[in-house]
């Protein structure tokens, strides 16, 4: 991947197309060769090298198509001449879906939507090699953004409410904590988690 990575920010998945995108190229330059080397012999050798530009220039442009999921984004990078680069932050992106045909199945390809809050909207990525790991690394992905910003700000918060001297509110720096902890452990939810911090706010 080109794009420099951030501060703190790990790759999960890097991906792209699926190699049938390469059959076609291949196939019609094969074709291609054969008939010439046929009909015009040496002449239809020369045509033959200079025709394999052709399936070369489809390779590099797969080789470089590529998506990378990181703990931060979606980063979405093409091109090797020119280079193209567009990003989706892992929190603005709303639903990822996948479909695959039969022979998707089969072959191991699909099709992955992402819909994000962005300007961009909708975008469909086609032919992407094992589609479902792509979903799957997104959404652990978001959960996993999630947490983090949920327990910095319960760290947050503590660190704030401790920085006074009153052990009143060093009491409820230590139930800030409790409550973090429970969350983390499933035993309360994320509504009755914020609903016993505001408590403790307030009192």
């Amino acid at each position: 991947m080109r794009t420099s990575l951030k501060q703190d920010e790990n790759i999960l998945l890097i991906t792209r197309q699926h190699w049938i995108k390469l059959v076609l190229p291949i196939f019609v330059w094969m074709l291609v060769g054969a008939l010439s080397i046929w009909l015009l012999q040496t002449t239809g050798l020369i045509i033959t090298l200079v025709a394999a530009i052709y399936p070369m220039s489809e390779w590099l442009s797969w080789k470089n198509n590529l998506w990378c999921v990181t703990n931060l984004r979606v980063v979405d990078e093409s091109g090797f001449f020119s280079r193209h680069s567009k990003e989706s932050p892992i929190d603005k992106i709303n639903n990822v879906e996948y479909d695959q045909s039969i022979f998707g199945r089969l072959l191991g390809y699909g099709n992955v939507d992402i819909q994000t809050a962005a300007e961009m909207g909708e975008t469909t990525y086609e032919l992407i090699n094992h589609p479902k790991l792509l979903k799957d690394t997104i959404t652990h992905a978001q959960e996993e953004y999630k947490k983090s910003a949920i327990k910095n700000q319960a760290v947050q918060l503590a660190q704030a409410i401790a920085a006074s001297t009153a052990p009143s509110q060093q009491l409820i720096a230590d139930e800030l904590h409790k409550l973090y902890d429970l969350l983390q452990k499933g035993a309360i939810t994320q509504d009755e988690y914020a609903q016993q911090k505001n408590k403790l706010l307030k009192s």
